[in-house]
């Protein structure tokens, strides 16, 4: 049996992660930061230092201190036995970041953190570390046609994006240090049952029946449905070909803006009323409200190729599209 320490347990990648974990009978520790009701059935809630069980506990702690020694002190009792560590838990990309120093606050908790868990899990004996890093490391665009791959150049533009780029080159030095196995896996906008910020805006957007100048997008734009990200994760867990490899995570097919909406709508069974508006006017006139990034976004092209997971992993995104949003419908509508 695979023993497993999971944190961002109680994200919206991680507690569904955790579900899937114990339903294929693995033993999981995961941490959390608090007890709520996000946490996944089948999984007893103890404290630090006050179990016994190997399997299956939420363990409450704040490793959100770069300290590792303040880490390792509140986690250390919890490494005993762990074969893999499963690294969600982050400071997430925020629209509007009101820190006054952005940069530094995304390297303290997602590049310091990580790698202080990094080494702990080295110092405990971790055969592998998996962590989810962003498709922000190679950048926030593409050439329709050409898209991102595992081995690109790195191009990470903001802050958020070289937080976890340089998170992904300090643990690719300490597994040619320590000969601890690290995955990374670099995730495009990430949908499903849960699913907050703009993607639930277009969603409520869609539902209303709000007319919506999104008819003449021609971009092509990948995701990756939550189902397939935790299938892909779960993959990496294990797998011999994925020691010490960068994966590209995706549902395989790559959507134009307007056509995502109109696949959203077909999904919540409410047809999305768009406007055809060229997106050269749009991004135009976003510009003059100083919305410019976000035209950007909505009109402009990321795509991944995910081949390399494909050839490498043997993986295939067990969701299509499709059935992706209509679980993703399926609960906002509840």
């Amino acid at each position: 049996m695979t023993k497993v320490l999971l944190t961002g347990a109680t994200g919206f990648v991680g507690s569904s992660l955790a579900n899937i974990l114990v339903e294929k009978s693995m033993g999981v520790k995961a941490l959390v930061r608090r007890f709520d009701t996000k946490l996944a059935s089948g999984i007893k809630q103890v404290s630090v230092g006050d179990f016994n069980q190997l399997r299956n506990i939420y363990i409450r702690a704040d490793i959100g201190n770069s300290d590792s020694l303040s880490i390792k002190n509140q986690i250390h009792c919890t490494m005993e036995g762990i074969d893999v560590v499963i690294h969600t838990a982050a400071r997430v990309h925020i629209m509007k970041d009101k820190s006054v120093d952005p940069l530094t606050e995304f390297r303290k908790l997602n590049r310091d953190v990580t790698l202080a868990l990094a080494q702990i899990s080295v110092e405990a004996g971790v055969e592998r570390f998996v962590f989810l890093s962003s498709i922000k490391v190679n950048g926030e665009s593409t050439i329709p046609g050409k898209p991102f791959t595992a081995d690109d150049q790195p191009n990470p533009t903001d802050p958020y994006g070289l937080s976890k780029w340089e998170t992904e080159v300090g643990l690719q030095q300490l597994a040619k240090d320590t000969g601890m196995e690290v995955v990374i896996i670099r995730p495009p906008l990430v949908y499903g049952p849960g699913v907050k910020a703009n993607f639930r805006s277009m969603m409520r957007w869609v539902s209303l029946g709000v007319p919506l100048p999104l008819g003449a997008i021609n971009n092509q734009r990948s995701l990756v449905a939550l189902d397939n990200l935790v299938d892909l994760i779960v993959t990496c867990i294990e797998h011999p070909a994925a020691a010490n490899q960068t994966f590209m995570a995706g549902d395989g097919e790559a959507l134009s803006t307007t056509e995502l909406l109109q696949r959203i709508g077909r999904a919540l069974g409410k047809p999305a009323q768009l406007i055809p508006v060229p997106a050269s006017l749009l991004i135009f006139i976003a510009s003059l409200l100083g919305k410019k990034a976000v035209a950007r976004r909505l009109c402009g092209s990321l795509q991944v190729d995910i081949s390399k997971t494909r050839e490498l992993l043997g993986w295939e995104p067990p969701v299509s599209v499709d059935e992706g949003l209509r679980r993703t419908a399926e609960e906002f509508k509840n």
